[in-house]
């Protein structure tokens, strides 16, 4: 991302200091120059798999943003597909870089207008905007949208390794939204230290879910051997 062309600290602190609907509709126009963008190899990765295992029909791109996710489900999907985002903003701008066999709509993740309706879901880079207290209820909506043997897929990366530079930032980036929340409103829910995979593979067998996971192997190794990035495989029973 250079200086010129993505948002500036300006652009990023007041964004900071908004709602998460309204910091990603002042965001919108340069998402996509920014690092929460899901990067291509991810995306890439994600396609392989799913690939494998399709193909599907209709396909949901939840919490869509400008779009990056559409591709993998274009790619994999037989039939029309989705995007649902709260964003306006995001929506707008994803629809005017987008092919017209997508259907952009904008709806709260936690009550979606449609049922029965999808065959796959897909999510990237959303998880931490919902409060653990919230995924029950998200992932019962994602069931609710999914025909009988539907698939809804995410993928979740390795935790960093405590003391890890990674760790020390994710943990110090966390630390710095709480304490925002505590003292401004409204708030800018963005925890992804929470998103556990153990507690979210309860949670989606709770829902209703039966889970897999499959490495991407395009993604990497650790040094001890286990996958840098996983995908999330959950059929509806």
């Amino acid at each position: 991302m250079s200086a010129s062309q993505g948002p500036t600290l300006r652009e990023l602190a007041v964004q900071a200091l908004s709602s998460v609907e309204h910091g990603y509709d002042l965001l919108a126009p340069k998402f996509d120059l920014t690092p929460y963008r899901t990067p291509r190899p991810v995306l890439d990765a994600v396609t392989h798999t799913l690939a494998g295992l399709g193909p599907f029909g209709r396909g949901l791109d939840l919490c869509c943003g400008t779009g990056a996710g559409l591709d993998v489900l274009r790619a994999v999907c037989r039939e029309r597909v989705t995007g649902v985002d709260f964003s306006a903003g995001m929506l707008t701008v994803g629809r005017e870089r987008a092919a017209e066999d997508v259907d952009w709509i904008r709806a709260d993740a936690r009550a979606l207008p449609f049922r029965d309706a999808f065959d796959l879901v897909v999510s990237f880079g959303a998880f931490g905007h919902f409060l653990p207290g919230e995924r029950p209820g998200l992932f019962a909506q994602v069931r609710s949208v999914l025909r009988p043997g539907g698939r809804f897929a995410f993928p979740v990366a390795a935790p960093a390794r405590p003391g890890s530079l990674g760790y020390w930032t994710l943990l110090g980036f966390d630390t710095a939204m709480r304490v925002r929340n505590a003292l401004w409103r409204p708030r800018f829910v963005m925890y992804y230290r929470d998103f556990r995979l153990a507690d979210v593979r309860t949670e989606l067998v709770r829902a209703g879910f039966r889970v897999e996971t499959y490495a991407l192997e395009e993604l990497g190794r650790r040094p001890d051997g286990s996958p840098r990035c996983r995908l999330v495989v959950a059929t509806a029973r």
